[in-house]
């Protein structure tokens, strides 16, 4: 049927009793302080689940319906849509949904009302794409490497899509990048299709540190919602043990995120990240309109010289939301009392009905 256009949204949002919303998605990554947050706005809560894979939902109570599934892809068929749109449902994109929905279905085929901007989420999962958002307004990122053979240093090597760290690797030369890549493939963790998509970009060495923002459609404003940081596997477990005994065992690390922590920035470095948000979120108004509508996360790190940088965003609910469901530092100073990003987002689409602005915030 071609790309979704957001007048068939509008026609199908037109039908919705506005009085009885229902805040959906799917039952993965941060679903439940979405359900939870929408809950506390006020609003019924769908949840589309994997059987089997419902025991969390249910025992937290977070959902008012559970639409049943084979697999996390079935989400986008055709019955469970009709589904959601018998519920008059806005669905909550996160990275879950974009992976296992695919960004082809989302765009061509998935006729629901999302909150936010559906076409920025191509952005984010796109490399080169990603970077035309940074580079637009002069953010500082990583160097990029455009083929292996010009790996002079260390540099992280990333594969397209919401991965959640799964496949990345460090390498110092052309070699070492060859038998990584090997044992990828070893692995399945990459074929020759990845591999011909290969991120390459400059190793930053500096704390990590998660930023999450929300962007207002109705009040034009970029607001800090939270920080975190990550746990990953195998990399945290080598970097426990003494070096010594890192050098002796044969080990490849990788990065798969298992977790999250809250963290807070020191104060100083604050104003960089705002100044960065904003730029991000202008970029993206020029590039893909309309723009960063909603949740969005700058990955960063800062190095000694205290510089923020960014290397990789997340234009839709990230998982490291789930570090405050009852809100954090950040949100509490903003609002004054616990606003999660899940109830941030049921907020604005609450506001938004109230004041027959829907469109600005669906598409």
């Amino acid at each position: 049927m071609g790309k979704i256009k957001k007048q068939d949204i509008l026609e199908i949002l037109n039908k919705y009793d506005k009085d009885e919303i229902t805040i959906a998605t799917l039952g993965s990554h941060t679903s439940l302080h979405m359900l939870n947050g929408a809950k506390e706005e006020g609003f019924n809560t769908a949840v589309v689940c994997q059987k089997g894979r419902d025991t969390p939902y249910r025992r937290f109570g977070v959902a008012d319906e559970y639409i049943m599934i084979d697999e996390y892809k079935d989400i986008a068929n055709e019955d469970i849509q009709e589904k959601l749109k018998n519920m008059n449902s806005i669905v909550i994109p996160h990275g879950s949904f974009v992976a296992y929905a695919g960004l082809d279905r989302i765009e061509d085929e998935f006729l629901v009302p999302m909150f936010g901007n559906r076409d920025i989420l191509r952005w984010e999962a796109e490399r080169t794409l990603e970077r035309q958002l940074l580079v637009e307004n002069d953010i500082r990122l990583p160097i990029k490497y455009n083929d292996p053979s010009e790996i002079d240093r260390a540099v992280m090597v990333k594969f397209p899509g919401a991965r959640g760290g799964r496949g990345f690797f460090v390498a110092s030369s052309p070699e070492e990048f060859d038998k990584k890549i090997e044992s990828m493939k070893a692995r399945n963790w990459v074929d020759e299709e990845d591999v011909g998509m290969a991120h390459i970009e400059e190793y930053v060495s500096g704390c990590n540190y998660c930023i999450h923002f929300f962007y207002s459609a109705l009040n034009d404003e970029v607001e800090l919602m939270g920080i975190d940081s990550r746990y990953e596997s195998s990399i945290d477990g080598i970097v426990r043990m003494p070096a010594q005994d890192q050098l002796e065992v044969d080990l490849s690390p990788s990065y798969v995120i298992t977790g999250n922590h809250p963290v807070v920035m020191r104060e100083s470095l604050l104003p960089q990240a705002f100044d960065i948000g904003d730029k991000l979120v202008d970029a993206a108004k020029k590039l893909v309109a309309p723009g960063l509508n909603g949740p969005f996360c700058m990955q960063t790190l800062v190095n000694d010289n205290l510089e923020v940088i960014v290397f990789e965003i997340s234009a839709r609910s990230d998982g490291g939301n789930n570090t405050f469901m009852n809100g954090s530092a950040y949100s509490y100073l903003k609002y004054g009392e616990g606003m999660s990003m899940g109830r941030r987002i049921a907020r604005e689409i609450k506001i938004a009905i109230e004041k027959g602005e829907l469109d600005k915030v669906i598409t």
